[in-house]
């Protein structure tokens, strides 16, 4: 039987492929100190709201984009408005910050670098942006849901309201049924072997991004002795 570099049978979905080849990388960032001290209610709130700064610089390249691909045969079909967040992180952040919140905001230099390739692909990779979207959307409509309850309990945020919003699709009644549909459009992405290759380390690369951030988080948010 044929199997790919991954050591993965070919005529594997796709998606399969992607979330296999890339599993390394996102168990790193998944599991980084910062994450882990935050979920763990070892961080304040402040540690929280810069945390949610940081997705708001990336995402704001993500969907500041979507306009321009919505007609793109690759990238087209995964711009869907049910998953926008940008919205929501800003009525997070003005809960956790307050009205001026804007003015006090600044990306971390990993996120300076991470948002800049978002928008780099956005511009010039089409299939290069279905990797960032993937690493990001489906991971928050799956492990952004334990951030989500973990902040609720540690900080005493309204359940599902605000400073917790960014994790709430209220567009989507059925987030499992959402993610299958999700990865059968990754398993119908119209590119060659070549080109899937790319896609699969351009995730390794978001993921790579994420963690970057983590650990720039956790020098600023070091635990005291």
């Amino acid at each position: 039987m044929d199997v790919t570099a991954t050591g993965t049978p070919t005529g594997t979905p796709f998606s399969t492929l992607i979330r296999v080849a890339s599993h390394e990388q996102h168990t790193e960032a998944e599991t980084s100190p910062f994450m882990g001290h935050l979920l763990g209610g070892r961080l304040g709130v402040e540690a929280y709201a810069r945390y949610t700064e940081q997705l708001w610089f990336v995402y704001r390249e993500l969907e500041s984009a979507a306009a321009s691909l919505k007609d793109d045969p690759i990238a087209g079909p995964f711009i869907q408005p049910e998953l926008f967040r940008t919205a929501e992180l800003e009525r997070d952040l003005a809960h956790l910050r307050g009205a001026d919140w804007r003015a006090g905001v600044a990306p971390l230099p990993a996120t300076t670098a991470y948002a800049a390739r978002v928008a780099e692909c956005a511009e010039s990779w089409p299939a290069g942006y279905v990797a960032h979207h993937y690493t990001r959307y489906l991971g928050d409509l799956s492990g952004g849901q334990i951030i989500r309850d973990k902040a609720e309990k540690t900080w005493g945020f309204d359940r599902k309201g605000d400073g917790v919003r960014f994790y709430v699709f209220e567009e989507i009644g059925n987030p499992a049924a959402f993610k299958r549909g999700y990865r059968e459009l990754l398993d119908a992405v119209n590119a060659d072997d070549l080109e899937k290759k790319r896609i699969i380390d351009e995730c390794k690369r978001a993921f790579d991004f994420n963690g970057a951030v983590f650990r720039e988080l956790g020098a600023e948010f070091p635990l005291s002795a």
